[in-house]
């Protein structure tokens, strides 16, 4: 659902910045005031197993389009919404950046309909009351799948909305809506089977690091990150070369509409978008994941290794940068 600059006019853009910014502060506070230091290695470890689950788009059977997992609600139930949020922007902020993955101009779009109703509406007010006092697979399950399908509903009606107030385009809004909530109704639906399976996995090894448990650990801490490291390589490196082909859910909404799964903006607004690219095309190492004029696997390959390392050392690196947790002394006061 990686929203391209093509589709985004410089007003809105500026708006969902701001408003991604104010949560992005606001979530600085509340992880501040948590001060869980042992979050630290899970927002690097976990960050980086979304990035790579990413980059594995399944196809949507009967439909020749694809989706693949968000991760706000994974995050968040295993880090709390408010770090889960800002382990998002890490994901997000690296893929636009270093991959050219979604626009620059649209980041904060990207942010907002990702990361913003995973976190605080998929977990807050799905997910969390639905398991907050059993932690059964069947109640995981359904919470899960219900958290990820409100999530992309509301994300992919953002899409459309941010489309239409924008007007750089010619896309029909009620076509492009007709189009983008039924297949991110499938979408939502086969995230939220994968974030439960995670979710099962890790009550069933250490539970204390969802943010609401009730088992026993059976499986050391390092152990289980070391597990979950193993399987963001694994997938990054490996699963990802097996990836569907199929445009995602928004690039075939839009190529039902129009035949191309991109669009041109209106000539007025050309100039924000080809500086935007401009940028991206200078940062942007491994566009596309892939070696550039290459059409070698290795290319995917090191992008998921890479992007997976990169993601989590940033996560990690900004936690005690910006001094998110500090040690407590023998006493309960911070040092």
């Amino acid at each position: 659902m990686h929203m391209a600059d093509a589709l985004i006019a410089p007003a809105v853009a500026g708006t969902m910045y701001a408003a991604c910014a104010a949560a992005a502060t606001y979530s600085v506070k509340k992880v501040r005031l948590e001060n869980d230091m042992k979050k630290i290695p899970v927002m690097g470890v976990m960050s980086a197993f979304v990035f790579a689950t990413q980059m594995i788009n399944f196809s949507i059977p009967g439909t020749g389009s694809s989706g693949h997992l968000c991760g706000g609600l994974l995050l968040s139930i295993l880090l709390g919404p408010y770090a889960g949020f800002l382990s998002m922007i890490s994901v997000l902020v690296i893929q636009c950046l270093l991959f050219a993955d979604g626009g620059l101009l649209a980041l904060g779009s990207n942010i907002w309909n990702m990361a913003f109703y995973g976190c605080f509406v998929g977990y807050l007010l799905i997910y969390r009351p639905m398991v907050k006092k059993s932690m059964k697979p069947g109640r995981i399950i359904l919470a899960c799948v219900l958290g990820s399908i409100i999530s992309l509903q509301l994300g992919a009606f953002s899409v459309t909305l941010e489309t239409l107030i924008s007007g750089i385009t010619a896309l029909s809004f009620g076509q492009f809506l007709m189009l983008m909530q039924p297949i991110h109704l499938a979408i939502g639906t086969l995230e939220g089977l994968i974030t439960a399976a995670v979710v099962i996995f890790v009550n069933n090894t250490r539970p204390e690091l969802l943010e609401n448990y009730t088992a026993k650990n059976r499986v050391g801490f390092k152990q289980t990150l070391v597990v979950l490291s193993a399987v963001a390589v694994l997938i990054g490196g490996g699963l990802s070369l097996v990836a569907s082909s199929n445009p995602d859910g928004l690039e075939w909404s839009i190529q039902k509409m129009t035949g191309n799964t991109e669009v041109a903006p209106e000539s007025e607004f050309t100039g924000a978008v080809k500086a935007a690219e401009g940028i991206q095309e200078k940062t942007a190492v491994l566009p596309d994941y892939a070696f550039t004029d290459s059409d070698s696997v290795l290319g995917t390959s090191i992008s998921g290794i890479l992007g997976s390392a990169l993601v989590a050392f940033i996560c990690i690196g900004c936690a005690v940068l910006f001094k998110f947790f500090k040690k407590r002394d023998n006493s309960g006061g911070k040092l």
